[in-house]
């Protein structure tokens, strides 16, 4: 029956990691993979972390299963860190999920089962979002969101997507640190799009993937947070890789926000879909989150340290802003972007003329990793970018 199956392409992004490594070059650089990596070029485990995993060493128990639902104190505290007092706890239903694409994933299911049919998603987004939203049996409505010559939100095309958008469907927006573009949305916007998400009856799936990379903890989700005390209903997917740096340890949660009343049926149905998925979310990340979160000076540690991450990628955004601009004027505006990413105005050859001449490697839409960079080598690869 094998043979009935078409092979599928690579994943363009997993294909670009294999042709970095091949590639002997010393002064290569991979300005692909979204991970945050520090001045020594690797993507360190957070000092609360590595004290976290010592604690669980010594004093974890059993290895038995946590349930569909994960770690309850875990999604608690996660919550608190997320929501703040916004929405009091009893109103949301919350499930642990391996990473965040694991909770857009029962995000989506949740929203076929209640009978949804259409998401809309802004472009570009996270190259993954429509294959989840479509593998779920969800209709994709599309904007544009970006515009990458001017690096500019097209906040008009934002307001006529949900304008034109039917009650009951779905839109997914990013709380913060927009991938891939690094466009900011400002606080007028956000109170402009809470409105309409109410008025028109959407509803809204938040995807909150770099909390503490953009403005700081707070200022990451002020926007999902006002946006929460005007909606009725709201779905959040959170990930845990960047903001505690467990990439592999796939952590993180989906939440639903509803009335009281219903917030036990969101949370049986959640639990009930990820029972037929993978069953069980495994408990290391979680543990380890609830460990920092639940100890007043490992969650000052990490803060501190995820706070020195935010800030030396806000000073490498400067850096490029100021050299980019020579070439692009436009580009000025990464300095004041926000996030891992942002979108250079490159065509495919002139990535692909990177890459060959100088080592440098992105995908073929232009997007880079700001985290991604060593200070050392932004000089370089400003040279680089503005001999095109």
């Amino acid at each position: 029956m094998f043979d009935a199956l078409a092979r599928q392409p690579d994943d363009p992004l997993l294909a670009l990691i294999g042709l970095f490594r091949k590639d002997e070059r010393s002064g290569k650089v991979d300005l692909g993979v979204g991970v945050y990596r520090d001045e020594t070029g690797r993507t360190p485990i957070f000092r609360a972390v590595k004290e976290a995993e010592r604690r669980l060493l010594e004093t974890q128990e059993t290895k038995a299963y946590v349930g569909p639902e994960g770690d309850l104190v875990f999604l608690d505290h996660l919550w608190r860190l997320v929501g703040g007092d916004t929405v009091e706890r009893s109103h949301v239903a919350g499930v642990q999920t391996p990473g965040g694409s694991g909770a857009l994933r029962l995000a989506s299911d949740l929203i076929c089962r209640m009978g949804g049919r259409k998401i809309w998603l802004g472009l570009p987004s996270w190259p993954n979002h429509a294959p989840i939203f479509k593998a779920a049996g969800l209709e994709i409505g599309t904007y544009d969101f970006f515009d990458i010559p001017s690096q500019s939100v097209i906040f008009d095309n934002v307001v006529g997507a949900l304008e034109g958008a039917a009650p009951g469907d779905a839109v997914l927006l990013h709380a913060s640190c927009h991938n891939p573009t690094g466009g900011v949305l400002t606080e007028p916007q956000w109170m402009e799009i809470a409105a309409l998400v109410a008025e028109r009856g959407l509803l809204p799936l938040v995807d909150l993937a770099y909390q503490g990379f953009g403005r700081g903890l707070d200022q990451d989700v002020a926007g999902l947070r006002h946006l929460l005390t005007v909606v009725p209903e709201a779905l959040v997917a959170v990930s845990c890789s960047k903001s505690f740096g467990l990439y592999r340890e796939r952590t993180g949660a989906i939440f639903g926000v509803t009335s009281a009343s219903f917030a036990d049926t969101v949370r049986s149905n959640l639990a009930g879909l990820a029972r037929t998925s993978y069953s069980m979310p495994p408990d290391h990340g979680a543990a380890v989150v609830r460990t920092i979160l639940s100890d007043p000076d490992l969650a000052r540690n990490w803060a501190e340290e995820l706070e020195g991450m935010r800030l030396r990628m806000t000073g490498i955004r400067r850096a490029l802003a100021d050299g980019l601009r020579s070439r692009w004027q436009s580009l000025g505006a990464i300095a004041d972007q926000e996030g891992m990413f942002s979108m250079l105005p490159l065509t495919e050859a002139e990535v692909m003329r990177l890459r060959t001449e100088h080592g440098l490697y992105m995908p073929g839409s232009g997007r880079i990793n700001i985290a991604g960079l060593k200070t050392a080598e932004v000089a370089d690869v400003i040279q680089k970018f503005t001999s095109l």
